[in-house]
């Protein structure tokens, strides 16, 4: 059994993800292209207890909608490439604007942790997080870190560590549309179903097609589905 696994972390702009990438993994680190993009990905590695974690330091973005070319390299690597975890790096004095990426990431996979950077500035500002209620809400851990003082940097890489072991289970909460949209969902979900499979969430596919994703039916048709095969359904969607 391999000893390595891949972690995405995923983040707004201006929330520390990056400073974070770069205090855990040091001059362990370099620069690539990904999936024929122009934009690089910074890689790098930590070593923690026998395992080697290779994190991959994704675009800043501020929503996963492929309404860019960052964020649609965000998008598609957590989806298609499947990192083992997804860290969602927030901002602890703006948590209700980055929350809107987190819960995007919630509804694309499973193995998620929410890491609130800054925690130390959000106490200076008298802001008080409870993250247990937070990990009871989301399903998943929620660590408080700040990563320019390296604090919290054990339970993170821990949190991982217990999750790519199986130690911890991820069970992220599942968002709650208006009734109408929901209906659509549950009609299309199970045909969506039938194309993707377990590869892909098909309650997530199923939102995307309702949005009119066409970028996300070329990624699936060309890596999941070949030969296409969504397209009925994504004009179904459309009606």
């Amino acid at each position: 059994m391999s000893n390595e696994y891949r972690i995405a972390l995923a983040g707004n702009p201006n929330t520390g993800k990056s400073t974070l990438f770069n205090a855990l993994t040091g001059l362990r680190q370099h620069t690539g292209n990904w999936a024929g993009k122009t934009v690089s990905l910074a890689l790098g590695t930590v070593q923690h207890k026998d395992k080697t974690f290779n994190l991959i330091d994704l675009p800043g973005t501020y929503s996963l909608f492929s309404n860019s070319t960052d964020e649609e390299v965000a998008r598609n690597y957590i989806v298609f490439e499947k990192p083992d975890v997804t860290v969602v790096v927030l901002d602890a004095t703006s948590l209700e604007r980055n929350f809107n990426l987190a819960l995007q990431v919630l509804e694309m996979t499973t193995n998620v942790v929410i890491c609130i950077n800054l925690i130390d500035v959000a106490e200076e500002q008298g802001i008080q997080i409870n993250e247990r209620l937070l990990t009871n809400r989301l399903g998943v851990p929620v660590i408080k870190i700040s990563a320019r003082n390296k604090k919290g940097f054990p339970m993170l890489l821990d949190t991982i560590d217990r999750i790519v072991t199986g130690v911890i289970e991820c069970n992220p909460v599942q968002v709650s549309y208006p009734a109408e949209i929901e209906a659509k969902i549950k009609i299309i979900e199970p045909k969506v179903r039938e194309f993707v499979g377990d590869q892909l969430s098909a309650r997530w596919v199923s939102l995307r097609l309702l949005d009119g994703d066409e970028t996300l039916l070329n990624e699936i048709s060309n890596r999941v589905v070949a030969g296409g095969g969504l397209e009925n359904e994504y004009s179904k969607a459309l009606c």
